[in-house]
Parts: structure tokens; C-alpha cells; sequence
């Protein structure tokens, strides 16, 4: 038997974005309850375990900068939608870090991480990402992606390099997904990826601390920290 890991954040909000001004929150909250049964539907999962974040994370200690970019309002029944999930789903809160590192602390054999989030397809397993559609129109169909060690690797320090724009992470300036790709699919050593990432940026302190807010948990409570590799 398969258990969903749900990302409840993009759940929450997306579920809420997609509401106009003139729905009320119960729309919101209906849109939430049907995401979550397609999500088990689409998934074949009985079972499942919902991670939504609180409003604590370390990653705002190492750099206060960290999604300050955000200033636009949440949509109106966010927070609506966030405890809904947590009253009538049985959603979990994290403490002190995001639901992106619970969806990889709970990741294993008989998991799949279900989210729209690709930042999390550095986490090796089974990946599931649902429709996307605009207008009634879907734009991008379903999808299921198996992740090995080394692709999920890869995909971290393909993500050193590009950055987070979401997150306000700034990565090498000039580089984006192309260059990166380049750079980083040939090596087959994380060793050789350190040394190569780590020489393009200005200097190793925003490395480190870039690193280590882009780097998701793969067991609560222990960060996983590349200065300990040079």
C-alpha cells in the first residue's frame, strides 16, 4: 500500500487563489476537499499523511532575506483553507521548518510526494504532481516522475547554481536551467559538483548559506550542511 505525503501548503493556497473576490470561503474549502480526493484518486492511495507549515523556520535565521520578496496578500481564505486541512484532514503543522521538509523526512519505498512544488524532485522516490489548468482549461496534464539518488542530487546543485526567485535566493548571476544543466548532468560525483558550484559563486559564505536553505530535510531535525565537505 502507497501513502500520499500532500504538500497541504500549495493545496491551501491554490485552492484559495482560485476564488474570486465574490466567493465565499465555503468555496474555497469545497476546492480543498476535492483537490485532496483527486489527489488520492489519481494516486490509487488509501492512506495518506498532509504537512502544511507553521510560522516558524530556521531558514529565516540563516538568512533574513528569505522570501521577502513576497509582498503581495495572501489570497483572502488562505488560512481558512490552511486549518481546514489541518481540523478535517488530519493535517500535520510543522515546527520550526517547512511541510517541504516533512514531504522528504517521510518520503520511502511506499511513499509518493504529491505537490506542484519541483524544488521538491531533489528528494528520491516516487513524485506526483496534479493537473494544471487555467480558465476550466487544462494546461498541463497529470504527471508521476521516479527520482534516483543521483538525479535528485542533481537537481540540488542544478538549483545552487539557478537559485530560487520564489524564495529570493539568488544563485550564480548569468547562469539559468540551460547552462546549469550543462554544467552539472556530466558529473557523476558530489564531490566534483561541490568543487564546481562552490568556485562560481562570489564567495563561499552565500554558498553555504544558499545551500543550506535550498537543501530539503531528509530526517526532522538534522540539516544537512556542506560546509562539513569543504
Amino acid at each position: 500500500m502507497t501513502t500520499a505525503l500532500i504538500d497541504g501548503d500549495l493545496v491551501a493556497y491554490i485552492s484559495a487563489a482560485s476564488c474570486t473576490e465574490d466567493d465565499g470561503q465555503h468555496i474555497a474549502l469545497l476546492r480543498v476537499e476535492d483537490r485532496m480526493r483527486k489527489i488520492l484518486t489519481h494516486t490509487n492511495c488509501s492512506s495518506y499523511k498532509v504537512f502544511v507549515s507553521g510560522g516558524d523556520n530556521f531558514r529565516y535565521e540563516l538568512y533574513p532575506e528569505y522570501k521577502a520578496n513576497r509582498t503581495a496578500e495572501d489570497p483572502i481564505h488562505r488560512k481558512a483553507c490552511h486549518q481546514f486541512l489541518l481540523d478535517e484532514w488530519k493535517g500535520e503543522e510543522t515546527d520550526g521548518y517547512e511541510a517541504d521538509d516533512a514531504l522528504g523526512c517521510f518520503q520511502r519505498e511506499d511513499t509518493i510526494i504529491c505537490s506542484l512544488d519541483k524544488d521538491l524532485r531533489m528528494i528520491p522516490g516516487k513524485h506526483f504532481s496534479w493537473e494544471i489548468s487555467r480558465k476550466g482549461v487544462i494546461i498541463r496534464e497529470p504527471e508521476f516522475v521516479e527520482v534516483d539518488y543521483m538525479t535528485g542530487l542533481k537537481h540540488f546543485y542544478k538549483q545552487l547554481i539557478i537559485g530560487d526567485t520564489s524564495d529570493n535566493i539568488i544563485g550564480v548571476r548569468g547562469l539559468g536551467k540551460a547552462k546549469a544543466a550543462k554544467l552539472i548532468d556530466p558529473l557523476d560525483k558530489e564531490s566534483d559538483m561541490l568543487e564546481l558550484v562552490k568556485k562560481l559563486y562570489d564567495n563561499a559564505e552565500r554558498f553555504f548559506m544558499n545551500a543550506d536553505c535550498l537543501w530539503i530535510w531528509r530526517t526532522l531535525g538534522i540539516r544537512y550542511s556542506l560546509r562539513e565537505f569543504g
